[in-house]
């Protein structure tokens, strides 16, 4: 039996990932327990109707992503159907927000598909001891993590208000959001992760649970048919990979866009002689991070195949100067190491979340079709089964003296933007894993039409021509969390989980 060590966003989650390890259960079968567990248990923050990538790196053999992201749904529906059942909302979430939400945003999901994947090339125990501890949670209630009473307190009244069942299981009588540490039981959860555990993922795809998941969407102007979740496919892809410092770096391929910019980012970064958080870092990084999303957003955001969009990027980005590239919420993530060098890195997302909660089912449901930074001409043009654009970049490495790293964030935008931070960090920087994490970031993005750098109190904050300076007192989970795992072969086993978001690490095996 091998040891293994899980980094999640939440204690229970990473403890869940450690009981499936005691069994005898692998790096994948724990990241796959502690995902569940999040989708079942982060209200808010990831829903058992979300989807998500899983990037796995077997010892001795070449990684591959499994891409079980979010379909276009909408088969056999008439035009008229689309762009129904929708609502846009704003609310305070590190600035304003804007998002569109109800059943019209629920996107065919994709989560459980891939996890089902996962475990069927790699998981060394039943299906149904890995359901097993959100199995449990659900039938005693859990309590609530600090990343999901934190995200509800944001967006309890704009997501989850509308929705009367939704408001029921996350509000007092009084109208307050549930708090940090309350006992939560969500009605028919249990039920449903008994039905999963017994009959696999296709009890969610075109068992009872399809059926009245179906159901309920299409009486309220939904999109997904019986159709879209029968004929879904979690997908198996090769990595982007690429060469940082004495690391090589696998992360998320097209048609996601998360792994492109991270890998672009980093290849710039590389070329730089970076020794501390100085001024001077401050503004080169801000200069990568200005390069690779202004890129995304001329070249790969509006890209039918982004095949050939990434390779421009990647390769403009291996010359090392940012200035090629000027010239042409609702996340998980979880990270598992084993001692026999396997690697697992799962991130997955139901957007900013669509409010809906089936009735009896106890299942939140994404609003992928919603989430306007990601499709800001609306998805209505889309082809039932186009998979969606995506962020999320789950990323494993191996250095050239044998050690392995997981690492993955939640953080729409920001996903990226972290990943590249925490890796310059620890790879070049020297500092460790935690130290790697905990450091304060930074983040480009365009506020009301701006060029805007967001930043955490802690790094020296330089005036640039043509930014806005947004800061944050302290740190904020607007800047992600990032959870990270790392097997070295005289060391063992090492773990960090982002204070930002109250994560848990956890180990187990002999």
């Amino acid at each position: 039996m091998s040891q293994v060590i899980i980094a999640s966003g939440s204690q229970i989650s990473a403890d869940a990932g450690a009981a499936v390890a005691n069994q005898g259960g692998n790096a994948v079968d724990a990241a796959i327990a502690a995902t569940i567990v999040s989708m079942s248990t982060d209200l808010g923050v990831m829903a058992a109707g979300g989807s998500g990538f899983i990037t796995i790196w077997p010892a001795n053999a070449h990684p591959i992503v499994i891409d079980g992201y979010a379909e276009m749904p909408g088969r056999g529906l008439e035009n008229e159907r689309f762009g129904k059942g929708i609502r846009e909302v704003f609310f305070d979430y590190g600035g304003k927000i804007s998002t569109v939400l109800g059943y019209g945003t629920i996107a065919t999901p994709g989560m459980f598909a891939a996890l089902g994947k996962a475990w069927e090339q790699y998981g060394n125990l039943s299906w149904a001891d890995v359901v097993a501890p959100a199995q449990k949670w659900a039938e005693r209630g859990f309590p609530l993590s600090g990343g999901a009473a934190e995200y509800l307190l944001h967006a309890h009244t704009a997501i989850f208000s509308w929705h009367p069942q939704s408001y029921k299981t996350l509000h007092h009588v009084d109208g307050t959001p549930v708090q940090h540490g309350e006992i939560i039981h969500v009605p028919g959860l249990a039920e449903s992760l008994k039905l999963i555990a017994q009959e696999g993922v296709q009890a969610f795809y075109t068992g009872e649970l399809g059926e009245r998941i179906v159901k309920e969407i299409q009486e309220n102007q939904g999109l997904l048919t019986a159709a879209d979740l029968a004929a879904y496919q979690a997908i198996e892809r090769s990595p982007i990979c690429i060469n940082f410092d004495d690391w090589q770096i696998a992360t998320n391929p097209p048609p996601a866009v998360g792994g492109a910019c991270l890998a672009a980012m980093l290849l710039l970064l590389d070329g730089y002689c970076l020794r501390e958080w100085n001024l001077a870092t401050v503004k080169q990084m801000v200069e990568v991070q200005h390069a690779v999303l202004n890129y995304r957003n001329y070249h790969l955001d509006l890209a039918g195949d982004r095949t050939g969009s990434t390779a421009k990027l990647l390769e403009l980005a291996s010359v090392g100067k940012p200035q090629t590239l000027l010239t042409s919420p609702s996340t998980i993530h979880i990270s598992a190491v084993d001692s026999n060098g396997l690697a697992c890195a799962i991130t997955a997302s139901a957007g900013y979340g669509s409010g809906v909660m089936v009735a009896g089912t106890g299942f939140w449901f994404n609003n992928s079709l919603g989430e306007i930074e990601l499709h800001p001409q609306g998805c209505q043009h889309l082809k039932p089964g186009v998979r969606l654009t995506s962020n999320m970049s789950p990323t494993i490495a191996h250095c050239a003296d044998g050690s392995v790293l997981a690492i993955g964030s939640p953080g729409a935008s920001r996903i990226t933007t972290a990943l590249a931070q925490v890796l310059l960090n620890f790879v070049h920087l020297g500092m460790s894993l935690e130290d790697a994490i905990a450091h304060p970031r930074l983040h480009v993005e365009t506020r009301e039409g701006a060029p805007t750098i967001v930043i955490e109190a802690g790094i020296p904050i330089p005036e640039i021509e043509g930014f806005i300076i947004h800061r944050f007192p302290q740190r904020s989970m607007y800047f992600g969390g990032v959870q990270a795992t790392l097997w070295h072969p005289q060391q063992g086993l090492s773990a960090a989980a982002d204070p930002r978001r109250t994560g848990g690490v956890a180990s187990g095996g002999t």
